[in-house]
């Protein structure tokens, strides 16, 4: 079965990295919801290094929505983002949330 020119499909699949790093965060909203915190916090963490890498290996029409700014601000912004959440929820302890 042929697509028709100027199908949506293409499109679509561009959204594919996109859309598994938003189903990781939804995954981690739901973790957040059933106060397991610091394991969202995690799985939000990893979304992001996922994010980093999507759009490092990714060329830019490929990548989708993860394509905001140059790929090195991407990358490096993607990154040093949860690179950070991920050492946050590894060392808070105690507080209102601790456990």
């Amino acid at each position: 079965m042929s697509l028709p020119r100027g199908s949506r499909r293409p499109a679509l699949l561009e959204q594919v990295p996109f859309a598994i790093v938003l189903a990781l965060v939804a995954v981690a909203a739901v973790r957040i919801l059933q106060y397991h915190w610091r394991q969202g916090a995690v799985i939000v963490g990893g979304a992001l290094l996922v994010a980093a890498v999507f759009r490092a290996v990714l060329p830019s029409v490929r990548a989708g929505l993860l394509a905001v700014r140059g790929r090195p601000v991407d990358v490096l912004s993607y990154a040093g983002l949860g690179v950070l959440l991920l050492f946050l929820a590894f060392t808070i302890s105690n507080g209102p949330f601790g456990g």
